[in-house]
């Protein structure tokens, strides 16, 4: 009896978690948020429109995100295109009490041994704009348009292991990328993401 209550109430949390995440499509507008850096400042996603953003949730205590930091691919990936004019943003939304979470300071230790090259890492504890953009996973991206839209929601690559790329045969985030930069529709614009659950 006392099982099937647990199963219940697991169930009914899931649900409810669920509920609350919104569907972000290729295409729809993107929500725009204001979100404190781990630099102290604030960001605003209409400051800059005009311009391709990619949004990264992230996680340092997911190995998914581990292994796409220790492998060098997502920071070579942030080097690259922000040097390129893009914008990158990581987004923790990770809640304050949970085991994975990391204060600002660890936040800072953890980027800069992982060489970190993102625009700003931005701050989520409250889970809103995670929800806000549904996402689901860490790593888990998105892609916006100079138009402000959706051009990409999804997976970073096809890979979907612990390897960090190693073994992908394509990036996703990197073609949308230069799809994007060549003035061409994104050919997928869609895919499921792959990690570990956002901690809201």
């Amino acid at each position: 009896m006392k099982t099937i209550a647990l199963f219940t109430l697991f169930s009914l949390v899931a649900m409810t978690l669920h509920a609350e995440l919104k569907d972000v499509a290729a295409g729809d507008d993107a929500p725009d948020f204001t979100l404190t850096g781990l630099d102290g400042k604030q960001y605003n996603l209409s400051q800059y429109r005009g311009k391709t953003i990619v949004l990264e949730w992230m996680n340092p205590g997911c190995p998914f995100v581990v292994g796409h930091y220790t492998s060098g691919n997502i920071p070579a990936l942030q080097e690259k295109y922000t040097k390129d004019g893009v914008i990158w943003l990581t987004v923790n939304s990770t809640r304050a009490d949970h085991p994975e979470a990391r204060t600002p300071d660890e936040c800072r230790e953890i980027f800069s041994e992982w060489k970190a090259k993102a625009t700003a890492h931005l701050l989520d504890e409250g889970g809103n704009v995670g929800k806000l953009y549904g996402a689901k996973t860490t790593p888990h991206m998105i892609v916006i348009a100079p138009d402000g839209k959706i051009a990409y929601n999804g997976a970073i690559d096809d890979d979907r292991s612990t390897n960090g790329g190693r073994n992908a045969n394509l990036n996703y985030v990197s073609q949308a990328i230069e799809e994007l930069k060549a003035g061409k529709s994104v050919s997928i614009a869609t895919t499921k993401p792959y990690g570990c659950s956002v901690k809201y």
